[in-house]
This record gives structure tokens, sequence and C-alpha cells, in this order.
């Protein structure tokens, strides 16, 4: 056996043993502290029964049967155009980028798992677009935290900017992503015809080849949704109760250490690194931490667009028990949310001033403020927010992609 064989044996000797012994030690700890793990349990319930469950099943439902419809197939051949040269991504996944920018983790990555199922893109593809197409949704940046955590309306543009702007470098960082491996994809011609009518051509063969009717279309795609959502509803008690035991044991003071070592090293208050212990367990609870700690408020604001930009290990489990399936690797994912932290922080502190006058031209409604109103209004107003921001999304990125389409034609021309 090689030396790289007997390395790769090594490390998954360990990594078996590590994930045995954690195991192990979570379920003692939850029977030491049971009350802790119970409560800790109906929090994370709470969370998905009121928010993500009402919130993200019907654009499961919907982009399951967009899918099946040929829908995405005609959008992606009318933003190949954008999504080639600027991400190196099949036009289709521009869906999942605005579907993500819409109604946020862990959206983009159940379109992509999906993508990927139906041979859409290749496996390198679909690791690219993952890695930048996991956002925040505007209205968790502009209302939750703006409004909800920090009480100033007016930083929710500086926030949003920061983490899209920086999800961008991600993706155009990534375009470069073994790109090697996908030498065919880059060497490939474009059919010819127009733009348009390839689009529907590629609209009515999708259709053809998928072959169910209507009915079955439909429940299908809600037994798929409702499979996924309870999917992610298990990961969101699960992890609720993993960050309570281990704060309850006291692990959550090694963390705050090191993260205080390295805020000190960047110039940061170090009253922040419990901000960042929470933040790197769960989004809502770092940004939470973030906009009630005793710091500048620079400071505080990058901090809570790092946290939003790695999201939590909470969001990585869900992205992991949806992708690990389509043999999506989870290493890239990971690297990306690490660099997009960096970089939202970075350009966050860049954006504090100029930006915020920007918000002025995107107004959140106070029934977006979570805990404002009852359940229902709350799901309703969202759901309606998230279907408008779908729609502004893609008419951006389509004109965008027409943009770069006359340009192409054009330089084509001139050069016959």
């Amino acid at each position: 056996m090689s030396v790289w064989g007997k390395s790769r044996r090594y490390r998954s000797r360990l990594l078996t043993y590590f994930m045995a012994f954690t195991a192990v030690f979570i379920t003692i700890a939850m029977v030491q502290f049971p009350k802790d793990a119970f409560d800790s349990a109906v929090v994370g319930l709470n969370l998905w029964w009121t928010i993500v469950f009402p919130s993200l099943l019907p654009f499961f439902i919907l982009s399951e049967i967009l899918m099946g419809l040929g829908v995405v197939h005609f959008i992606g051949v009318l933003l190949e155009p954008l999504m080639r040269p600027v991400f190196n991504v099949p036009g289709v996944g521009a869906f999942a980028l605005s579907m993500g920018l819409a109604s946020g983790y862990p959206m983009d990555a159940v379109i992509t798992g999906k993508f990927r199922k139906n041979q859409l893109c290749t496996a390198v593809e679909a690791e690219r677009l993952l890695s930048f197409t996991n956002t925040a949704d505007p209205l968790f940046m502009f209302g939750a935290v703006a409004v909800g955590m920090f009480g100033m309306p007016e930083l929710g543009a500086t926030i949003a900017l920061a983490h899209y702007l920086s999800s961008f470098l991600v993706g155009i960082i990534f375009r470069f992503h073994r790109y090697r491996r996908d030498s065919e994809t880059q060497d490939a011609q474009r059919p010819p015809g127009n733009i348009i009518i390839r689009a529907f051509r590629a609209l009515y063969n999708a259709r053809q080849q998928d072959k169910r009717s209507p009915g079955q279309l439909l429940g299908d795609s809600v037994k798929s949704s409702m499979n996924t959502i309870l999917l992610i509803g298990g990961f969101i008690i699960v992890f609720s109760v993993m960050i309570r035991i281990v704060t309850v044991i006291g692990l959550t003071s090694i963390l705050t250490a090191g993260f205080a070592w390295i805020l000190s090293h960047i110039g940061f208050n170090t009253n922040l690194a419990a901000a960042l212990v929470n933040g790197f367990f769960e989004i809502d609870l770092g940004t939470l931490a973030a906009s009630q700690a005793d710091a500048p408020i620079s400071e505080k604001v990058a901090i809570a667009g790092a946290i939003i930009a790695w999201s939590g290990l909470s969001v990585h489990g869900q992205v992991a028990s949806i992708v690990i399936e389509s043999g999506i690797r989870m290493g890239p994912y990971m690297v990306g949310r690490v660099l997009h932290a960096i970089l939202a922080a970075g350009i966050t502190l860049l954006l504090m001033g100029p930006a915020q006058g920007i918000s002025k031209l995107y107004s959140v409604p106070v029934l977006l403020v979570p805990g404002s109103v009852p359940p229902v209004v709350f799901w309703l107003t969202r759901l309606e927010q998230i279907g408008y921001q779908l729609g502004i999304f893609l008419v951006l990125l389509l004109s965008l992609s027409l943009v770069f389409h006359i340009a192409r034609s054009l330089q084509l021309l001139g050069k016959k």
C-alpha cells in the first residue's frame, strides 16, 4: 500500500473514532442535563415550525414543479451567457442563485442537489455553485438583524451589500476551482440559433423527457419537499440541543479564548469573542450576541456580517444532509464559507457610513420584524416579500445576461 493510501486510511480511522466518541459524549451529556436538552429541543422545534416550515416549503414545492415543467431549463439557456463567463457554471445556476438570494439558505443547496441528480451540471460545477449561492435573504438582514437586533434600520444596506458583494467575489474566485477537470465543458460549442428559440426548445424537450402528468408532478413535488423540510427540521433541533449541551458543560470557554486571541491580533475588541462562538454554531444566536456586545459599532456590524456569511454549523449540517447523496463534496463548500466570512467582514468595514444612505431605497415592513405580529401574518407577509424579491433578482439577472449575449454577438460579428 502506498504512503498516500496509508494516510487516507489513518485519517478515516481517526474520523470514525472521533465521531463515535462525540456521539457517546453528547448522549451522556443529554442524560445528565435532561431539562436543558428538552428546552433547547423545544426552541429548535418552534423555530422550524413558525418560520422555516411555512417560509421555505412553498418554494421547495415551486422549484420541483418548475424543474418538472422545464421552466428551469428555459431560464438556464437564457442565463448561460452570464453565468458561464462570470462564474463558470451553467445557466441554470442562476435559478439557484436567485432562489438563494430571495429565500435564504438552505434553498440553494436543495436546488443545487436537484441539478446534480438531474444531470443539469457536473459535480465540479455543483461545488462551484454551492460555494457562492449559500446566502441569507434580505428580510433577515434588513429586518431581523438591522431592525430587530441592532435597532438601527440604516445598517441594513451595509450588511446586505457586504454580504452579496463578498458572495459574488467568492463565486468569481471559485470559477477556477478544479478548472482542468471540466475542460470538455469549456471547449464545448454553443448550440447555433436564436437564444430565445433555444430556450423554448429546451423547455419543450425537458417536459417531454419528464413525462409525468400534472397531478403526479404535483404529488411528487409535495412528497419530496416534505421529506426535505422534515430533514431540515431535524437538523435544527439536533444542533439546538448540541449548542445548549456544549454551553452547559463549559466547552464554549475554550472556543471563546481562541477567538479572543484571534480578535486581539487583528485589532478587534475581544468582547466579541462570545458572539463568534455562538455564531460558529448558529447564526441567530451569533448575530444577537454581536449586537449586544460591548464594542465599537463598526466592529459589531463587521462581526455580525462575518457570522451571517459563515451561517453556522447548523446550516452546514442541513446543507450536508441535502447534497452529500448527490456526490457533491463539502470541502469546497466549507472553504467558501470561511472565505465569504472574511470578505464580508472586510467589506462591511469599508461600507460603514457610505452604504447606510442606500437603506432608504429598501424599506422593511414592520410586519417582517420577528415577534411584532402573530406568526400567520408574519408568514404571509414574508412569503409575499420573498416572491417579490425572487422576481426582481430573476429580472436583473436576465437583463445582465442579455447584455452579455449582445456584447458577445457584436464581438463575433466584429471578428467576421
